[in-house]
């Protein structure tokens, strides 16, 4: 039963946009899940704008924050819940791990801000106390070079997801902005997914680079490059997952297999305009090694697998500066995700 099938399949298939964030949690099996998927291990919000207030007010002034309040109020959001047979949007695992930060108190999970700092960078219980604690120093321009790098190596090592590690980004961004649930979508109504796409859905409102410029600034030129490419590479691999996890030909399905394929022709394109960059036409091979088509799951699992071993290795061994000839595919101004506030 094939879902979609050769490089020149068409489809009308519109995709509508709920929010900014989808209603799941987790991600595919045989995959990491989110961020949040252990309140235990979150400090929350707090303990990050402490130090980096300027971040933090920024955050405030977006759709990530808004959605605490906003998104339980949404007749959608209640639409969907019901024929779920949610009763309270705060309380059910289907809903907190991407619409919410997530704490646990007194033995029970307790939503306390939108999506938050350790959505993206991971949760911080670990590494925390080691990246703010600046070496022992006074503060982080009494540091040598030597302890800087040492504390970064070892909040990494803690878990900590920086900016320079932009497919583990790119990976916690999917795994809310592409549903993992097949009956969300099929029962619940709820769309398959965001209308993502990594460079233009994340420099519109928060641009992650306020610490460095000291202002919400765009990503400069080699870093779109890399983040529109890395993106198509995670897209691609989460709708492979997406479809090999699916059960009945019907709108999860076949929305997924039609996004595997958008990504998969994407990418080709990618490739011939980069004909020397080897590690991309690799990845578009093993984007069409695998049928989209249902009871296909070891396949499709074996290509992602694949496609996220030389996604990363890709993402650490290029900067984009050589990327110029996908300038023209990459989306404009006018296609960012709302407005950022500097």
């Amino acid at each position: 039963m094939t879902l979609v099938t050769g490089r020149n399949h068409g489809w009308g298939f519109t995709w509508a946009i709920y929010s900014i964030s989808v209603l799941a949690t987790g991600f595919f099996a045989t995959q990491p899940v989110c961020s949040q998927t252990k309140p235990s291990k979150i400090e929350g919000p707090n303990a990050c704008v402490e130090c980096h207030k300027a971040e933090g007010e920024v955050w405030k002034k977006t759709h990530h924050h808004s959605t605490f309040r906003d998104m339980p109020r949404s007749n959608a959001a209640r639409a969907i819940a019901k024929k779920m047979k949610i009763k309270r949007m705060k309380s059910s695992s289907l809903c907190l791990g991407c619409h919410f930060t997530t704490q646990k108190a007194k033995k029970k999970n307790k939503p306390i801000a939108g999506i938050s700092c350790e959505s993206c960078h991971g949760k911080g219980q670990r590494y925390i106390k080691v990246h703010a604690e600046f070496s022992g120093k006074k503060n982080k321009e009494s540091e040598s070079k030597t302890e800087v790098a040492a504390r970064w190596k070892k909040s990494e090592a803690a878990g900590m997801i920086r900016p320079n590690a932009l497919y583990k980004l790119a990976k916690n961004c999917y795994s809310c902005h592409v549903v993992p649930r097949e009956k969300l979508v099929n029962v619940g109504g709820h769309t398959a997914g965001s209308k993502f796409e990594l460079y233009s859905w994340s420099q519109g409102e928060v641009r992650h680079n306020v610490w460095y410029s000291k202002e919400n600034t765009k990503a400069n030129v080699d870093r779109r490059r890399m983040m529109y490419v890395v993106g198509l590479f995670v897209e691609l691999e989460t709708a492979l997952r997406a479809v090999g996890v699916a059960k009945q030909k019907k709108a999860y399905a076949v929305r997924m297999a039609q996004r595997a394929d958008a990504a998969r022709k994407k990418l080709d394109a990618v490739a011939k305009a980069l004909p020397n960059v080897p590690e991309i036409s690799k990845i578009v091979r093993l984007g069409y090694s695998a049928g989209l088509k249902l009871n296909n799951n070891k396949a499709l699992t074996s290509a992602a697998d694949s496609i996220a071993r030389e996604a990363t290795k890709f993402a650490s061994a290029h900067s984009g500066n050589k990327f110029g000839g996908i300038d023209g595919m990459i989306p404009g101004s006018d296609k960012l995700r709302g407005t950022a506030d500097k």
